[in-house]
């Protein structure tokens, strides 16, 4: 069954409406027609089961017929905190960790950051949730993750103080890992972690003190050196693994 999120002012009563790039999808690429079910999402987690009733080029009308009760979300809220990558970097980084599970992603400006203009930047967070959403449909989530403009370093040591756990895997960090990390939380309640990724480049060591000097958890992700797209995916599938969803649960 094809899955649409639809915002919620676009749901009233039993009824929901469809309209923007979904429209074209619909009736020319999956060919749907009047009479298929498919899933509506709310973009708020409340997911329904519902009846195409109308198709026309501008708008799709749906029935919902009922509730739909599942839930495709992690038991725990895992927060990436990204060090700015160049080029098109981070839109790679905003599809993978949607699809494996991420609550929001903020991009950070540290020391090795080079941002040429901060309103060039905060453009394109708008393609950012655009890429965040369509990862959504795809892997079937039942909320969409918050793609936040990018923040100041010292900015970000302020939002880690709200996290159960916060996590940086650093490249001069040797031995101590995430499997001992966990070891660790055995008796401890989980409910919000942190990642913290680096940029190109990696973190200023005095940038890594002041992490530490919040409690962050300054972690191995192993002996190879990781990309910074790869190393914010690699991390959370290990956490999700450990502490969340990931990996089944019988």
């Amino acid at each position: 069954m094809h899955k649409f999120f639809v915002p919620k002012h676009n749901i009233v009563d039993n009824n929901a409406i469809i309209d923007g790039e979904d429209v074209k999808h619909i009736y020319k690429v999956l060919r749907l027609q009047v009479g298929d079910k498919v899933s509506v999402n709310n973009c708020e987690g409340k997911e329904y089961v519902g009846e195409i009733t109308l198709i026309d080029k501008k708008t799709v009308s749906i029935n919902l017929l009922e509730e739909n009760s599942i839930n495709n979300e992690s038991p725990i809220e895992v927060y990436l905190f990204q060090g700015m990558p160049k080029s098109t970097k981070m839109d790679l980084i905003v599809q993978k960790n949607t699809e494996l599970g991420v609550k929001a992603i903020t991009p950070i400006i540290t020391e090795r950051v080079v941002v040429k203009t901060e309103l060039k930047e905060f453009k394109k967070v708008d393609r950012w949730n655009r890429i965040a959403l369509e990862a959504c449909k795809q892997s079937k989530r039942s909320l969409v993750p918050e793609i936040n403009v990018p923040i100041e370093f010292g900015e970000l040591l302020e939002e880690l103080k709200s996290m159960d756990l916060v996590v940086v895997p650093y490249e001069n960090e040797e031995g101590y890992g995430i499997k001992k990390l966990v070891e660790n939380l055995e008796k401890k309640h989980i409910n919000k972690v942190a990642i913290v990724i680096g940029p190109e480049g990696g973190f200023e060591e005095s940038e890594i003190l002041k992490l530490k000097e919040i409690g962050a958890s300054i972690v191995t992700l192993g002996p190879r050196i990781l990309r910074t797209e790869t190393a914010g995916f690699t991390c959370l599938s290990l956490i999700m693994y450990e502490l969340g969803d990931l990996g089944g649960n019988i």
